[in-house]
């Protein structure tokens, strides 16, 4: 069955029904993802400590799936709890708050590249949608804050979301050195831009290394995670902006945070990690068994390349110890910012130098 029966059942509004199919067939996945991200969390944090982690909740009493539905029941438990809003809090700004900040996180994979002529919505301005849909997520933590009226949490808010517009400039500047090298602020164009003879030596996360690294940590802080988790200081702010949230609404910031650094991860392979590209590119191996699939690009790649940076989010979790407030605002101010603009600096010089002069 094809497309043209469906044309014909829908009528003139087949476009949309087809264009909201295509959002579900992202959002759904991604869904799944971000709840499996918990457990894959807890697992690998649980074998560094030499622990088991989740293993009890399980599928139909196999004890070979032990913890692969534990998600389902962490989903179940807060569906099934009571949303309780506070006497004094703006009702109808306490319940915005969780959408605003998982309604960005959501939003910004319509123009994420999975594979070659695979995106929901080309445009050319795909990484500036990227940048301003995103920054909005820090309206619903600042609303959260303020509406539940908690001195604790409007604390938590503010020192949050001072971490992430900070955090902000310093990931906008790394992504102006890779438009830069691209000449192009359309993601998939960015992708297609490191293709080259070498594999993996031509994506850009070699010749913008800097900006990688610094794309990577003001990612973590982005999505305040540790080592930058300030916002949710226990020992000082009972937990940060969402203390008063409870059931769905809790788990629906619980989301947002597993959404982005999703989001971020997969900017991260876009930008710098060559996408969809194979790292084999360059070599010969027509004779060698699977090599097709080795070499060839697909999507494939991207989800290895997005599953190494996750480890990352969590290996970084399980190492370090929190920072103090002040470190996170001078690493942030002091540091990041003038790292990437110098070496935007150092990209702009070498472009615009004739190559017979190197």
């Amino acid at each position: 069955m094809d497309l043209t029966f469906f044309e014909q059942m829908f009528g003139a509004t087949w476009p949309a029904v087809w264009t909201l199919a295509k959002i579900m067939a992202i959002v759904i996945p991604l869904l799944g993802c971000v709840a499996y991200l918990t457990l894959l969390e807890r697992k690998v944090i649980g074998f560094m400590q030499v622990r088991k982690g989740p293993n009890r909740v399980t599928f139909f009493g196999l004890r070979w799936l032990g913890g692969l539905a534990q998600p389902v029941a962490d989903g179940l438990k807060l569906l099934l709890k009571e949303i309780i809003v506070p006497s004094g809090a703006n009702r109808f700004l306490f319940v915005l708050a969780p959408m605003l900040a998982i309604a960005p996180a959501l939003a910004a994979w319509a123009v994420v590249p999975f594979a070659p002529e695979t995106v929901l919505a080309d445009i050319d301005a795909g990484l500036l949608y990227v940048l301003a849909i995103t920054s909005m997520g820090v309206y619903g933590v600042i609303i959260a804050g303020w509406a539940s009226n908690s001195k604790y949490a409007f604390l938590g808010s503010m020192r949050s979301a001072a971490q992430i517009v900070s955090y902000e400039i310093a990931m906008g500047f790394a992504l102006v050195g890779v438009l830069m090298a691209a000449q192009s602020l359309n993601l998939g164009e960015i992708v297609v831009s490191q293709v080259g003879p070498y594999g993996f030596l031509n994506w850009f996360f070699l010749p913008l290394f800097p900006l990688f690294m610094v794309y990577v940590i003001a990612g973590v802080a982005e999505t305040n995670r540790a080592p930058f988790d300030v916002a949710e200081g226990e020992s000082e702010i009972v937990a940060g902006f969402h203390v008063e949230y409870s059931g769905m609404t809790f788990a629906i910031f619980f989301l947002a945070e597993y959404a982005n650094m999703i989001l971020v991860s997969t900017l991260c392979a876009v930008m710098f990690l060559g996408g969809w590209l194979s790292p084999f590119a360059f070599a010969a191996l027509n004779d060698v068994p699977l090599a097709a699939w080795l070499v060839a690009p697909g999507f494939h790649w991207l989800a290895v390349k997005v599953f190494c940076v996750l480890f990352v989010f969590l290996w970084l979790r399980a190492t370090f110890p929190r920072y103090r407030y002040d470190q996170i605002m001078r690493l942030g101010w002091k540091v990041f910012i003038p790292i990437t603009l110098v070496w935007i600096f150092v990209l702009a010089v070498w472009m615009m130098t004739p190559w017979w002069l190197w």
